[in-house]
């Protein structure tokens, strides 16, 4: 390095980095997903020797992980959750309802369909009202249990779960496929990854075909897609999508949640010593050290870890919860169903690692003990506005009313006087029928005497349907003053007169 501060890096494959006088070891790469990192050894120009080195790594080395299957408790709910998650998915698109698809998010329309409910653009408050919903509820889940919805939930946990159970099925265990990356390329090789790369691409076009199928109605969708037809828009995002699952699923899997996930960095501030984590209890643990299952650990002076490190192995991200929480940890309790089932071998108590909180294990606390600190303040105070939140978004569906409509005023022509005298305004109402049946609505105007619609003032929508109807209003003459006055348009179902829309709008006379 010259006394300038310019970095100089020699690598060596396989064997050391030389920087500057530095030799460091550098692992030997391993497969396309090994990536070597880059040390830079910089000299302060006001230092000399040693203490005046400075190293720095550009990037962290990517490892991949081979997490192994776990059975147990745990395991067995993240496996129900992937099934039931994905048969909604998957099944809801090519569910009926009313002689269409039940859920379809027709953008072209601009109309949403949710089974019996229609929402409009207009509609755009229950939306905010369920982003706040689910907002709020991550918080409380968060607050009371840790990262729930990372471990059994999130989309990028659950297909990663699915593409592990094929490449489990196709390479074989964690052992068989470590030694199938390390080993030599090879005929069986080829065909092994061939196998599990064309199975993740076909549930990632499969799960991106679906995705679409919410957005365009799914039945027609298959059509264009077998005759390959579909639309510059319908393909682009199908192939996106698709691409997105197979990249973060099969590829970056445990990079998603540490790196891409702000989630992942805010979580910690919605956790206090009450919140139930994945927790590794060190006090009965430690000291840690392999033993036959025959010893007595109270004389050898150990606890009841032993050291095997399936709680590493089986750890989608690759972290050791015995160091402690870290950020990387997604909850899933993987560790948890496999610490038990060395407890059980050894004959231990279950629980070394288990759900449990800070002041729990400070404590020593028995699980109804956990329970009761549940009801804490700032977890009463997310649930009681959660509450507040859907019970007011149910009251105001309930209540929703099953048509609309804007009053706008005929800008080209504000006010004209009749051949009989009589003052005529002109208005277009824009009408919108949010019912799956056709509605025939009464029109009626108020505000001025001898106010009245001047032509036919009935008019019929289709079901779940919108038009512009124009309007004539008429006030004979001698019956109000030359100026501007308010007046109030009145829409009445004729089916249901009790059901009753209102709009404001204005009356001019010269």
């Amino acid at each position: 390095m010259s006394a300038g501060g310019r970095s100089s890096v020699e690598s060596d494959e396989g064997g050391t980095e030389t920087a500057g006088s530095r030799t460091e070891p550098v692992a030997p790469r391993k497969g396309p997903l090994q990536i070597k990192p880059i040390h830079i050894v910089r000299k302060d120009s006001g230092t000399s020797g040693a203490a005046g080195a400075i190293e720095e790594s550009l990037y962290e080395v990517r490892k991949k992980i081979y997490p192994r299957a776990v059975s147990g408790w745990f395991a067995r709910w993240r496996v129900t959750l992937v099934i039931a998650t994905q048969l909604v998915f998957y099944g809801l698109a090519w569910l009926d309802w009313n002689g269409r698809q039940a859920v379809l998010f027709d953008l072209a329309a601009r109309k949403f369909y949710i089974f019996g409910l229609v929402l409009w653009p207009q509609d755009f408050i229950y939306l905010t009202a369920l982003l706040v919903i689910s907002a709020m509820s991550l918080f409380l889940f968060t607050t009371a249990a840790g990262r729930l919805w990372c471990g059994y939930a999130c989309p990028q946990t659950v297909y990663t779960e699915m593409f592990l159970w094929i490449e489990r099925k196709v390479e074989g265990d964690r052992a068989r496929r470590m030694k199938l990356d390390t080993g030599p390329l090879s005929m069986r090789k080829i065909g092994l990854k061939s196998a599990k790369h064309a199975l993740w691409i076909a549930l990632s076009l499969w799960t991106g075909f679906t995705f679409v199928g919410y957005f365009v109605p799914i039945r027609d969708l298959s059509g264009q897609v077998v005759t390959l037809s579909a639309g510059s828009w319908e393909s682009f995002w199908l192939l996106f999508y698709g691409l997105a699952t197979y990249g973060n699923a099969g590829w970056m899997r445990e990079q998603v949640c540490k790196y891409m996930c702000p989630y992942a960095r805010f979580q910690s501030a919605m956790f206090d010593q009450d919140t139930m984590i994945i927790s590794y209890d060190r006090e009965r643990g430690e000291p840690r050290g392999a033993r036959g299952r025959a010893a007595d650990s109270g004389a050898l002076g150990l606890g009841s870890c032993v050291d095997c490190g399936i709680c590493v192995q089986v750890c989608p991200t690759g972290i050791d919860i015995r160091n402690g929480l870290q950020y990387e940890c997604i909850g899933c309790a993987a560790c948890v169903d496999a610490c038990n089932q060395v407890m059980d071998k050894m004959g231990y108590a279950r629980g070394l690692i288990r759900y449990s909180t800070e002041n729990a294990l400070k404590n020593h606390w028995d699980f109804a003990q956990i329970l009761r600190r549940l009801a804490r303040p700032r977890l009463l105070g997310y649930a009681a506005v959660l509450g507040l939140v859907i019970a007011g978004a149910l009251t105001a569906i309930s209540l929703r009313q099953p048509f609309k409509f804007d009053v706008i005023r005929d800008r080209g022509s504000l006010s004209r006087e009749m051949e009989d005298g009589s003052t005529e305004n002109i208005y277009r109402l824009q009408l919108m029928n949010t019912r799956e049946s056709t509605q025939t609505f009464v029109i009626k105007a108020a505000g001025l005497p001898t106010l009245e619609v001047a032509a036919n003032n009935t008019v019929t929508l289709p079901a779940a349907s919108s038009q512009m109807v124009p309007v004539k209003l008429r006030v004979q003459p001698g019956q109000a003053r030359p100026g501007v006055h308010a007046i109030e348009f009145e829409l009445r179902d004729s089916d249901e007169p009790d059901i009753v829309a209102r709009d404001r709008s204005v009356f001019v006379i010269r």
